[in-house]
């Protein structure tokens, strides 16, 4: 795996180019549909089926997170057929492997909208990968469903947006710390546009309410080498204080155990994630998270009728040992609200259900959503720390929806700046 200079990559994270290599290709991806979709030609509604693109990393060091939102997307998928389908007619997912590779990212989009012809795609996971494909769904005209937390400073009218903006997730996690957990803090994340940017905004809230960034380091995304960034926490914190976490992919796995490693136990060190979630506790190991935070909308200890229907269908569908998280339920919401705009649009045209998708409500596993005017959804925070079974107690949750703030409150260059799609003198940014 290639390791990229801090420059490259956030020019490449910022501006969507597909131009530099971030990351060496994890091996080439191939073309999956359900059993039935041999019924389905060229035409993207042909017969009785509509085709969705799925476009996520099911190699390379993000699989560990990504592939677990397939299965949640699947599952809805499924679901939904097994109801009768949309429109009288059945989907057939053609997944993509993106390959933890951002120009492949592109590149599989393009494909899915120009020979597959897709109505719509569900995917990514890294604001990398988002913003490598961001252009081909502009320069087309077309729809990308994206459902994972994120570092916002963007709305396009190309994207709906169903994980957490940053003050759904960011913020107020950064709030409950400075009340609970004190005021010096060191970020580490991995080297790409979301860890930075979520940085930018976390210094610039800390400045604001009167916390300290004592340290701030970075890793090339799945780089394993922590051992330095453990060395400067030891020497920034001697006594204590909070690391906030945005690392992404297989750098947790060794960031974790050292950690533990070197005694910097939660109880003097305590570690707030934004990316790691169940299925990564599961597959790092609870021993050596066990009492450590993160910050979501959605936990699969969240107790609602909605969600013990959601957690018993993934387990009855996947395995009784399979947990569920935020990611993944954001991805099996997105298919829900995507179905119910083409049912309320009447059609499968894509500037039809744009339209339809604002406004759309769904009774969601973490709570009532809704769809904004600015393409991202109405979402509870929560808190959870790391129990003994690997799953999350919740320690904090707001009393309901928080409405999303994609343009950053806290960053001088966008404060005071909205999003609206559905008001033309308005868009994707306008001063409020």
């Amino acid at each position: 795996m290639s390791k990229l200079g801090r420059r490259k990559f956030l020019i490449y994270g910022s501006a969507g180019a597909a131009t530099s290599m971030l990351l060496k290709a994890c091996g080439s991806s191939d073309t999956a549909q359900t059993s039935d979709s041999s019924t389905a030609s060229s035409g993207a509604d042909s017969g009785d089926v509509i085709k969705v693109g799925i476009l996520h990393s099911l190699s390379g060091t993000m699989a560990i997170s990504e592939t677990t939102v397939v299965d949640a997307e699947m599952m809805a998928i499924d679901e939904i057929n097994a109801a009768g389908g949309v429109l009288g007619k059945q989907i057939v997912p053609v997944k993509e492997d993106g390959a933890s590779d951002w120009p492949t990212f592109a590149e599989k989009a393009t494909k899915l909208i120009d020979k597959d012809q897709v109505r719509t795609v569900f995917g990514c996971w890294t604001s990398a990968s988002r913003k490598a494909v961001l252009p081909v769904f502009e320069s087309k005209q077309h729809m990308l469903w994206y459902p994972v937390q994120y570092e916002g400073q963007e709305c396009s009218n190309n994207i709906f947006y169903t994980g957490a903006a940053p003050n759904q997730q960011i913020e107020p996690a950064v709030n409950w710390l400075l009340e609970n957990k004190g005021k010096e803090f060191f970020l580490v994340g991995s080297d790409y546009v979301f860890p930075r940017t979520a940085n930018t905004i976390i210094k610039e809230q800390l400045k604001a309410k009167g916390g300290k960034t004592v340290g701030e380091d970075y890793l090339p995304l799945g780089d394993t080498e922590v051992t330095s960034i453990i060395t400067k926490i030891r020497a920034a914190l001697p006594n204590g204080g909070v690391i906030f976490n945005s690392l992404n992919g297989d750098s947790n796995v060794a960031f974790f155990k050292q950690i533990e490693g070197a005694g910097l136990k939660p109880n003097k060190y305590p570690v707030m994630s934004v990316s790691i979630a169940e299925e990564e506790v599961r597959q790092i190991g609870t021993e050596y998270l066990k009492g450590h935070y993160a910050a979501w909308n959605y936990f699969q200890t969240v107790e609602s009728p909605q969600n013990d229907k959601f957690v018993a269908a993934f387990k009855a569908k996947y395995g009784e040992d399979r947990v569920t998280n935020d990611p993944m339920e954001a991805a099996y919401i997105m298919v829900y609200l995507w179905k119910q705009a083409v049912e309320t649009a009447g059609t499968t045209d894509i500037e039809a259900v744009r339209k339809a998708a604002i406004g759309q409500e769904f009774d969601a596993p973490e709570g009532k959503v809704k769809m904004n005017p600015n393409h991202h959804i109405s979402k509870t925070v929560r808190i959870g720390q790391v129990r003994d079974d690997g799953l999350f107690d919740i320690v904090f949750s707001t009393d309901g929806a928080v409405d999303p703030i994609p343009w950053n409150q806290y960053v001088p260059e966008t404060k005071g700046y909205g999003c609206d799609w559905t008001d033309p003198n308005k868009g994707g940014k306008y001063k409020v």
